[in-house]
């Protein structure tokens, strides 16, 4: 990415806390949490960033794992896009992801995608409302878009052609 999400002169969230969640900086400080929830919750995590995805492939190791989360932190310190790893606020378990990114869909101010992982989809939609709740109140963005959740992929694809 090479385009900033939000300008310096924005104040960016570094983390959030509430009574369910944790959210940090996503980074390779959590990349053996994030490997393996990853690779334990893949078939299901190739629909979250789009429709019939190829990632995670199978074969991902922990070190190309490790690259993208380096990628990740560097996008947050580059104001390119944002990314968090979700904590349980009760024991610090690793559950999911949440990701900010910006778009070329207009009347939008950037994509969000999140996931939690398998063994903890009971909490999809307590994430899902938490992070619109804090996206309404702490980010300075007019209009989120969430494809695949609130818009079917086949409408937002449409959009960006």
């Amino acid at each position: 990415m090479e385009e900033k999400l939000l300008a310096a002169s924005v104040s960016i969230p570094a983390h959030l806390k509430t009574d369910q969640f944790t959210f940090v900086v996503l980074g390779p400080s959590v990349g053996n949490e994030d490997y393996e929830a990853v690779m334990s919750s893949r078939n299901r995590l190739r629909q979250v960033f789009n429709e019939n995805d190829r990632w995670p492939e199978d074969s991902m190791t922990f070190e190309s794992n490790i690259k993208d989360l380096v990628q990740h932190e560097a996008e947050y310190n580059n104001r390119e896009g944002f990314a968090y790893a979700v904590l349980s606020a009760f024991n610090s378990r690793y559950i999911g992801c949440v990701y900010l990114y910006p778009t070329a869909v207009p009347g939008f101010s950037c994509e969000v995608y999140l996931w939690v992982r398998d063994s903890e989809i009971n909490l999809d939609d307590d994430l899902f409302n938490q992070t619109k709740r804090w996206l309404a109140e702490a980010w300075p963005f007019q209009q989120c878009a969430f494809p695949g959740r609130e818009i079917a992929w086949c409408d937002w694809t449409g959009k960006l052609i």
